[in-house]
Protein backbone atom coordinates (compact mmCIF):
# COMPACT_ATOMS: atom_id res chain seq x y z
CA UNK A 1 0.00 0.00 0.00
CA UNK A 2 1.49 3.42 -1.08
CA UNK A 3 2.04 6.07 1.45
CA UNK A 4 -1.30 8.08 -0.54
CA UNK A 5 -3.38 5.03 -0.11
CA UNK A 6 -2.50 5.15 3.58
CA UNK A 7 -3.99 8.76 4.08
CA UNK A 8 -7.08 7.35 3.94
CA UNK A 9 -6.49 6.13 6.93
CA UNK A 10 -5.27 9.11 8.81
CA UNK A 11 -7.43 11.00 11.97
CA UNK A 12 -10.34 12.47 10.51
CA UNK A 13 -10.02 16.48 9.70
CA UNK A 14 -13.24 18.01 10.60
CA UNK A 15 -16.82 17.37 12.14
CA UNK A 16 -17.89 15.83 9.18
CA UNK A 17 -15.56 13.06 8.48
CA UNK A 18 -15.38 12.29 12.32
CA UNK A 19 -19.12 11.64 12.00
CA UNK A 20 -19.26 9.91 8.63
CA UNK A 21 -16.91 7.43 10.13
CA UNK A 22 -19.05 7.29 13.35
CA UNK A 23 -22.35 6.39 11.41
CA UNK A 24 -20.28 4.22 8.67
CA UNK A 25 -18.02 2.15 10.92
CA UNK A 26 -17.58 3.14 14.78
CA UNK A 27 -21.88 2.36 15.14
CA UNK A 28 -22.11 -0.69 13.64
CA UNK A 29 -19.27 -2.30 14.95
CA UNK A 30 -20.16 -1.08 18.33
CA UNK A 31 -23.61 -2.87 17.54
CA UNK A 32 -22.04 -5.79 16.31
CA UNK A 33 -19.81 -6.20 19.85
CA UNK A 34 -22.42 -5.26 22.21
CA UNK A 35 -24.67 -7.64 20.48
CA UNK A 36 -22.11 -10.62 21.01
CA UNK A 37 -21.77 -9.80 24.61
CA UNK A 38 -25.56 -9.75 25.18
CA UNK A 39 -26.00 -13.25 23.90
CA UNK A 40 -23.28 -14.01 26.71
CA UNK A 41 -25.24 -12.43 28.97
CA UNK A 42 -28.33 -13.88 28.53
CA UNK A 43 -26.50 -17.54 29.56
CA UNK A 44 -25.09 -16.49 32.39
CA UNK A 45 -26.80 -19.04 35.61
CA UNK A 46 -26.96 -16.41 38.11
CA UNK A 47 -30.31 -14.56 37.82
CA UNK A 48 -28.51 -11.14 40.22
CA UNK A 49 -25.70 -11.10 37.79
CA UNK A 50 -27.19 -11.94 34.41
CA UNK A 51 -30.04 -8.77 35.48
CA UNK A 52 -26.94 -6.57 36.20
CA UNK A 53 -24.65 -7.58 32.69
CA UNK A 54 -28.01 -7.18 30.73
CA UNK A 55 -28.88 -4.02 32.75
CA UNK A 56 -25.64 -2.52 31.83
CA UNK A 57 -25.29 -3.05 28.22
CA UNK A 58 -28.80 -1.57 27.60
CA UNK A 59 -28.80 1.32 29.46
CA UNK A 60 -25.14 2.40 28.89
CA UNK A 61 -24.50 1.62 25.26
CA UNK A 62 -23.52 5.35 24.53
CA UNK A 63 -20.48 4.75 26.86
CA UNK A 64 -19.21 2.29 24.32
CA UNK A 65 -20.15 3.95 21.42
CA UNK A 66 -18.67 7.58 22.83
CA UNK A 67 -15.26 5.13 23.55
CA UNK A 68 -15.15 3.80 20.27
CA UNK A 69 -15.06 6.89 18.56
CA UNK A 70 -11.30 6.67 19.27
CA UNK A 71 -11.18 3.93 16.65
CA UNK A 72 -12.18 6.41 14.41
CA UNK A 73 -8.29 7.64 14.30
CA UNK A 74 -7.25 5.23 12.48
CA UNK A 75 -10.24 3.11 11.00
CA UNK A 76 -7.80 0.42 9.51
CA UNK A 77 -7.95 -0.83 13.26
CA UNK A 78 -10.92 -1.29 13.46
CA UNK A 79 -11.19 -4.53 14.27
CA UNK A 80 -8.91 -4.64 17.04
CA UNK A 81 -9.63 -1.14 18.57
CA UNK A 82 -13.84 -1.97 18.41
CA UNK A 83 -14.18 -4.78 20.31
CA UNK A 84 -11.43 -4.06 22.66
CA UNK A 85 -12.66 -1.09 23.46
CA UNK A 86 -16.23 -3.01 23.53
CA UNK A 87 -14.97 -5.65 25.77
CA UNK A 88 -13.13 -3.09 28.70
CA UNK A 89 -16.07 -0.45 28.84
CA UNK A 90 -18.37 -3.42 29.25
CA UNK A 91 -16.45 -4.97 32.21
CA UNK A 92 -16.63 -1.06 33.91
CA UNK A 93 -20.24 -0.58 33.40
CA UNK A 94 -20.76 -4.46 34.38
CA UNK A 95 -19.07 -3.80 37.64
CA UNK A 96 -20.38 -0.66 37.92
CA UNK A 97 -23.71 -1.82 38.31
CA UNK A 98 -22.73 -4.88 40.82
CA UNK A 99 -20.93 -2.56 43.11
CA UNK A 100 -24.07 -0.14 42.81
CA UNK A 101 -26.29 -2.81 43.77
CA UNK A 102 -24.38 -4.30 45.89
CA UNK A 103 -25.73 -5.32 49.28
CA UNK A 104 -21.88 -6.07 51.46
CA UNK A 105 -20.66 -2.79 51.01
CA UNK A 106 -17.18 -4.42 51.13
CA UNK A 107 -14.43 -3.23 49.82
CA UNK A 108 -12.28 -6.37 49.62
CA UNK A 109 -15.36 -7.59 47.02
CA UNK A 110 -14.91 -4.67 45.41
CA UNK A 111 -11.31 -4.69 44.71
CA UNK A 112 -11.11 -8.11 43.62
CA UNK A 113 -13.84 -7.73 40.99
CA UNK A 114 -12.41 -5.09 39.48
CA UNK A 115 -8.85 -7.08 39.35
CA UNK A 116 -10.72 -7.91 36.40
CA UNK A 117 -9.96 -4.69 34.73
CA UNK A 118 -5.84 -4.73 35.97
CA UNK A 119 -5.83 -8.44 34.54
CA UNK A 120 -7.55 -6.96 31.06
CA UNK A 121 -4.86 -4.76 30.30
CA UNK A 122 -2.20 -7.16 31.24
CA UNK A 123 -1.84 -9.69 28.03
CA UNK A 124 0.36 -12.27 30.63
CA UNK A 125 -2.13 -12.20 33.88
CA UNK A 126 -3.73 -15.36 34.30
CA UNK A 127 -7.76 -15.36 35.12
CA UNK A 128 -8.58 -15.07 38.77
CA UNK A 129 -11.84 -15.83 40.40
CA UNK A 130 -13.51 -12.10 40.92
CA UNK A 131 -16.10 -12.83 42.49
CA UNK A 132 -14.05 -15.02 45.38
CA UNK A 133 -15.90 -12.25 47.70
CA UNK A 134 -19.14 -11.36 46.14
CA UNK A 135 -22.02 -13.01 47.01
CA UNK A 136 -22.73 -14.44 43.41
CA UNK A 137 -20.46 -15.75 41.30
CA UNK A 138 -21.96 -18.27 38.88
CA UNK A 139 -21.66 -16.37 35.75
CA UNK A 140 -20.91 -19.43 33.42
CA UNK A 141 -17.67 -17.47 32.08
CA UNK A 142 -18.88 -14.41 30.96
CA UNK A 143 -16.30 -12.03 33.68
CA UNK A 144 -13.28 -14.47 32.08
CA UNK A 145 -14.54 -14.05 28.80
CA UNK A 146 -14.70 -10.33 28.31
CA UNK A 147 -11.22 -10.07 30.15
CA UNK A 148 -9.49 -12.76 27.85
CA UNK A 149 -11.06 -10.74 24.77
CA UNK A 150 -9.46 -7.33 26.18
CA UNK A 151 -5.94 -9.69 26.20
CA UNK A 152 -6.25 -11.11 22.75
CA UNK A 153 -6.70 -7.91 21.32
CA UNK A 154 -3.81 -6.35 23.04
CA UNK A 155 -1.55 -8.74 21.77
CA UNK A 156 -2.19 -7.47 18.46
CA UNK A 157 -1.32 -4.19 19.51
CA UNK A 158 2.27 -3.42 18.20
CA UNK A 159 3.40 -0.68 20.76
CA UNK A 160 1.61 -1.31 23.65
CA UNK A 161 4.44 -2.35 25.46
CA UNK A 162 5.05 1.73 25.31
CA UNK A 163 1.57 2.69 26.55
CA UNK A 164 1.11 -0.21 29.11
CA UNK A 165 3.01 1.72 32.46
CA UNK A 166 0.34 4.53 31.67
CA UNK A 167 -2.50 2.04 31.68
CA UNK A 168 -1.88 0.49 35.02
CA UNK A 169 -1.37 3.91 36.22
CA UNK A 170 -4.76 5.26 35.30
CA UNK A 171 -6.57 1.94 35.73
CA UNK A 172 -5.22 1.83 38.98
CA UNK A 173 -6.61 5.02 39.93
CA UNK A 174 -9.94 3.93 37.99
CA UNK A 175 -9.64 0.83 40.46
CA UNK A 176 -9.26 2.92 43.82
CA UNK A 177 -12.25 5.25 42.57
CA UNK A 178 -14.45 2.30 42.42
CA UNK A 179 -13.41 1.06 45.67
CA UNK A 180 -14.24 3.93 47.81
CA UNK A 181 -17.16 5.39 45.87
CA UNK A 182 -19.25 2.29 46.83
CA UNK A 183 -18.39 1.75 50.26
CA UNK A 184 -20.52 2.56 53.30
CA UNK A 185 -22.01 6.43 52.77
CA UNK A 186 -20.42 7.17 56.33
CA UNK A 187 -16.79 5.89 55.39
CA UNK A 188 -16.67 7.30 51.41
CA UNK A 189 -16.13 10.55 51.88
CA UNK A 190 -13.26 10.47 54.10
CA UNK A 191 -11.52 7.46 52.52
CA UNK A 192 -11.65 9.47 48.91
CA UNK A 193 -9.90 12.73 50.53
CA UNK A 194 -7.49 10.37 52.38
CA UNK A 195 -7.03 8.49 48.87
CA UNK A 196 -6.51 12.04 47.28
CA UNK A 197 -3.92 13.21 49.72
CA UNK A 198 -1.62 10.41 49.03
CA UNK A 199 -2.15 11.49 45.10
CA UNK A 200 -2.45 14.79 45.15
CA UNK A 201 0.82 15.55 43.37
CA UNK A 202 -0.25 14.26 40.40
CA UNK A 203 -2.78 17.12 39.81
CA UNK A 204 -2.49 19.75 42.88
CA UNK A 205 -4.32 22.45 41.25
CA UNK A 206 -7.43 20.15 41.44
CA UNK A 207 -9.71 19.88 44.50
CA UNK A 208 -10.28 16.08 45.83
CA UNK A 209 -13.32 15.84 44.33
CA UNK A 210 -12.27 16.83 40.98
CA UNK A 211 -9.02 14.79 40.91
CA UNK A 212 -11.45 11.21 41.65
CA UNK A 213 -13.64 12.61 38.84
CA UNK A 214 -10.73 12.55 36.92
CA UNK A 215 -9.72 9.03 37.64
CA UNK A 216 -13.33 7.77 36.74
CA UNK A 217 -12.86 8.48 33.73
CA UNK A 218 -11.41 5.23 30.34
CA UNK A 219 -11.09 8.40 27.57
CA UNK A 220 -7.30 8.12 28.48
CA UNK A 221 -7.66 4.54 28.58
CA UNK A 222 -9.06 4.08 24.94
CA UNK A 223 -7.04 6.93 23.73
CA UNK A 224 -3.93 5.16 24.79
CA UNK A 225 -5.40 1.84 23.06
CA UNK A 226 -5.30 3.31 19.69
CA UNK A 227 -2.18 5.00 20.34
CA UNK A 228 -0.74 1.24 20.56
CA UNK A 229 -1.99 0.95 17.02
CA UNK A 230 1.40 2.99 15.43
CA UNK A 231 4.66 0.71 15.18
CA UNK A 232 6.38 3.93 15.36
CA UNK A 233 4.94 5.31 18.47
CA UNK A 234 7.67 6.41 21.02
CA UNK A 235 7.67 6.51 24.96
CA UNK A 236 7.64 10.45 24.76
CA UNK A 237 4.37 10.19 23.00
CA UNK A 238 2.77 7.87 25.10
CA UNK A 239 3.55 9.81 28.32
CA UNK A 240 2.45 13.44 25.98
CA UNK A 241 -1.20 11.36 25.71
CA UNK A 242 -1.50 10.24 29.34
CA UNK A 243 -0.32 14.40 30.38
CA UNK A 244 -2.67 15.58 27.96
CA UNK A 245 -5.85 13.45 28.83
CA UNK A 246 -5.12 12.80 32.80
CA UNK A 247 -6.35 15.16 34.39
CA UNK A 248 -8.70 17.93 32.14
CA UNK A 249 -10.00 15.78 29.46
CA UNK A 250 -10.65 12.99 31.63
CA UNK A 251 -12.29 15.09 35.01
CA UNK A 252 -14.24 17.16 31.99
CA UNK A 253 -16.11 13.92 30.96
CA UNK A 254 -16.94 12.89 34.37
CA UNK A 255 -17.86 15.99 35.84
CA UNK A 256 -20.07 16.56 32.95
CA UNK A 257 -21.64 13.40 33.88
CA UNK A 258 -22.18 14.22 37.50
CA UNK A 259 -23.16 18.08 36.26
CA UNK A 260 -26.27 16.28 34.44
CA UNK A 261 -26.95 13.79 37.48
CA UNK A 262 -27.32 16.05 40.48
CA UNK A 263 -30.99 15.74 40.63
CA UNK A 264 -30.84 11.94 40.44
CA UNK A 265 -28.28 11.39 42.41
CA UNK A 266 -29.86 13.49 44.97
CA UNK A 267 -32.84 11.48 45.08
CA UNK A 268 -31.37 8.20 45.49
CA UNK A 269 -28.58 9.62 48.04
CA UNK A 270 -25.89 8.95 45.73
CA UNK A 271 -22.51 10.60 46.10
CA UNK A 272 -22.04 13.31 42.96
CA UNK A 273 -18.70 15.13 42.97
CA UNK A 274 -20.67 18.20 41.60
CA UNK A 275 -22.12 18.52 44.90
CA UNK A 276 -19.00 19.60 46.76
CA UNK A 277 -18.96 23.62 46.22
CA UNK A 278 -20.53 25.78 48.69
CA UNK A 279 -21.33 28.38 45.49
CA UNK A 280 -22.87 27.14 42.03
CA UNK A 281 -20.45 30.11 40.55
CA UNK A 282 -18.03 28.26 42.20
CA UNK A 283 -18.95 24.92 40.54
CA UNK A 284 -19.32 26.68 37.21
CA UNK A 285 -16.01 28.53 37.60
CA UNK A 286 -14.10 25.43 38.79
CA UNK A 287 -15.98 23.62 35.34
CA UNK A 288 -14.58 26.36 33.13
CA UNK A 289 -11.50 25.53 34.50
CA UNK A 290 -11.18 22.18 33.46
CA UNK A 291 -12.74 22.85 30.02
CA UNK A 292 -9.98 25.27 29.32
CA UNK A 293 -7.33 23.49 30.75
CA UNK A 294 -8.93 20.49 28.65
CA UNK A 295 -8.43 22.71 25.54
CA UNK A 296 -5.26 24.01 25.99
CA UNK A 297 -3.78 20.50 27.19
CA UNK A 298 -4.60 18.95 23.54
CA UNK A 299 -3.25 21.72 21.82
CA UNK A 300 0.53 19.73 21.71
CA UNK A 301 -0.86 16.74 20.43
CA UNK A 302 -0.49 15.05 16.94
CA UNK A 303 -4.06 15.14 15.25
CA UNK A 304 -5.25 18.01 17.95
CA UNK A 305 -8.41 18.99 15.96
CA UNK A 306 -9.43 15.37 16.42
CA UNK A 307 -9.11 15.47 20.65
CA UNK A 308 -10.49 19.27 20.21
CA UNK A 309 -13.66 17.68 18.53
CA UNK A 310 -14.19 14.95 21.46
CA UNK A 311 -13.97 17.69 23.84
CA UNK A 312 -16.77 19.64 22.35
CA UNK A 313 -18.54 16.19 21.37
CA UNK A 314 -18.39 15.68 25.02
CA UNK A 315 -20.13 19.17 25.84
CA UNK A 316 -22.61 18.40 23.08
CA UNK A 317 -23.59 15.17 24.27
CA UNK A 318 -24.27 15.59 27.69
CA UNK A 319 -25.91 18.38 27.98
CA UNK A 320 -28.00 18.50 24.94
CA UNK A 321 -29.16 15.45 27.96
CA UNK A 322 -33.03 15.49 28.53
CA UNK A 323 -32.30 15.51 32.27
CA UNK A 324 -30.40 19.46 31.98
CA UNK A 325 -34.22 21.07 30.42
CA UNK A 326 -35.23 20.14 34.05
CA UNK A 327 -32.66 20.75 36.22
CA UNK A 328 -32.33 25.00 36.14
CA UNK A 329 -29.10 25.39 37.58
CA UNK A 330 -27.41 22.86 35.51
CA UNK A 331 -29.01 25.06 32.33
CA UNK A 332 -27.04 27.99 33.90
CA UNK A 333 -23.80 26.04 34.13
CA UNK A 334 -24.23 24.86 30.17
CA UNK A 335 -24.84 28.08 29.56
CA UNK A 336 -21.30 29.39 30.74
CA UNK A 337 -19.38 26.17 29.27
CA UNK A 338 -20.85 26.65 25.82
CA UNK A 339 -19.78 30.08 25.32
CA UNK A 340 -16.18 29.68 24.20
CA UNK A 341 -17.26 26.33 22.33
CA UNK A 342 -17.43 26.70 18.18
CA UNK A 343 -19.55 26.41 16.08
CA UNK A 344 -18.76 22.46 15.69
CA UNK A 345 -20.45 21.98 18.95
CA UNK A 346 -23.76 22.64 17.33
CA UNK A 347 -23.09 20.02 15.13
CA UNK A 348 -22.37 17.48 17.61
CA UNK A 349 -25.40 18.65 19.57
CA UNK A 350 -27.48 17.56 16.83
CA UNK A 351 -25.97 14.86 16.09
CA UNK A 352 -26.26 13.34 19.57
CA UNK A 353 -30.20 14.53 19.51
CA UNK A 354 -30.08 11.90 16.59
CA UNK A 355 -28.19 9.15 18.36
CA UNK A 356 -30.36 9.19 21.27
CA UNK A 357 -33.31 9.09 19.27
CA UNK A 358 -32.53 6.14 17.02
CA UNK A 359 -30.48 4.51 19.64
CA UNK A 360 -32.04 0.75 19.73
Amino acid sequence: MSLTQQRQFTAPLNPIQLMFRVYRVILPGVKQSLGYWQEQAESIPDEELRRQALASIATKQFHCQGGAVYAALDISQKDVLIPLIVAFQTISDYLDNLCDRSTSMDPVDFRQLHQSMLDAINPEAPLQNYYAYHPEHEDDGYLHNLVSTCQSCIRQLPSYGKVMPYLEELVGLYVDLQVYKHIRHDLRESELTAWWEQNRNKSPHLHWNEFAAATGSTLGVFMLFTAATRPSLTVREASDIRRAYFPHVCGLHIMLDYLIDQEEDRLGGDLNFCNYYDEQETLIERMVMVVEGAREDVKHLPDSQFHRMVIEGLIALYLSDPKVTSQQHVKSVSKRLMRKSPLTRLFFWGNSLWIRKHKS
